[in-house]
Formats: C-alpha cells, sequence, structure tokens
C-alpha cells in the first residue's frame, strides 16, 4: 500500500491574510437583536482579501480581552471589535483591548475619529484604541455597521504596511 504524496503548501504570497471580527453586544450576544456591524465588517474584509473569523461577544473588559486573546492564539493578523467603544455602563472594550495590545497606535484612532466626524458628530464620544500585540494589529471600531464601514476604509490601507512593519519588513 502506497502513501498518497503530502499536499504541497500553500505559498506565503497566495495564502489569505486572516482577520477576525468581535462584535461586542450584550444583545446580539443574547440573541435578543440580529448583528449588523459584524456583516458588515466581514464583507469588507473578505473584499480586501482576508480571510474572516467572526465571533459575538458580551459587553464588558474580560469577554472582550478572552476574544481577543483567542484571536492571537489563532494567528489572526487582523483582529477588529465592533461597539463597546461608548461611554455606556458596560461599554469596556477599550478597557479589555489595553489588557492585550503592548503597543498603542494613537495616530491610527485619531485617522478613524476624523473619519467617523465627517459622518456624525456624534462619533467624537467613541473611546475606540488602535494597537499591536505581537504581530498583529487590533482595532476596536463603533458599533454602527455604516461606522464600521467608514473605519475600515481608512485602516484596510494602512494594513500592508503595518503588516510588513510587524513583521520586521525594511521601511
Amino acid at each position: 500500500m502506497t502513501t498518497p504524496p503530502a499536499a504541497p503548501e500553500t505559498p506565503a504570497a497566495t495564502r489569505r491574510t486572516s482577520a477576525r471580527v468581535i462584535t461586542v453586544s450584550d444583545r446580539s450576544a443574547a440573541g435578543v437583536r440580529d448583528d449588523l456591524s459584524g456583516p458588515s465588517a466581514r464583507r469588507a474584509l473578505e473584499d480586501a482579501g482576508y480571510a474572516v473569523t467572526t465571533v459575538i461577544v458580551a459587553d464588558g473588559e474580560e469577554p472582550v480581552e478572552a476574544a481577543l486573546r483567542a484571536g492571537l492564539a489563532a494567528g489572526d493578523r487582523l483582529i477588529v471589535t465592533s461597539g463597546g467603544t461608548g461611554v455606556g455602563p458596560r461599554d469596556r472594550t477599550p478597557e479589555g483591548t489595553r489588557r492585550v495590545i503592548e503597543r498603542e497606535l494613537p495616530g491610527v484612532a485619531q485617522l478613524l475619529l476624523l473619519r467617523g466626524l465627517q459622518a456624525s458628530p456624534h462619533a467624537a464620544l467613541t473611546r475606540g484604541i488602535v494597537g499591536v500585540a505581537g504581530r498583529s494589529v487590533v482595532a476596536n471600531l463603533p458599533g454602527k455597521p455604516s461606522a464600521v464601514t467608514e473605519s475600515l476604509e481608512v485602516l484596510l490601507p494602512l494594513l500592508p504596511h503595518l503588516l510588513d512593519q510587524l513583521d520586521g519588513g525594511d521601511h
């Protein structure tokens, strides 16, 4: 009996970069409300060529931290959260994110804020942060589907260079 040859490994140049979308919402996690922002993020990321995993978690620091750590353990290079960045009592996404990231990227967070302000003055209420953990980028996006799309329009063009820098690329 002969053993079939192993499937060839996919060359790095043709592998799709993995991304994770974490929707942070008590109501969506409980099944009381449909998640609309997660599918918006998924579509934008898939259209940009990313292989996407989606997760829904309840609000709070601990669920966000656990979901981020799971994405990092899975090797996701981009992890975006949607929701939990406001000032409501359970809006603790930035706090959970700070437990995981090693370095903040305040300039990127400011660009996302500026884009949001073009659409709505309420964007000024966001507390979302962006940072890096190991070789991964973590970004907190608002919970509104249109704001997720607008934020990704800003973030996606930055990612090739940012991920290359995290890989030690010559910059």
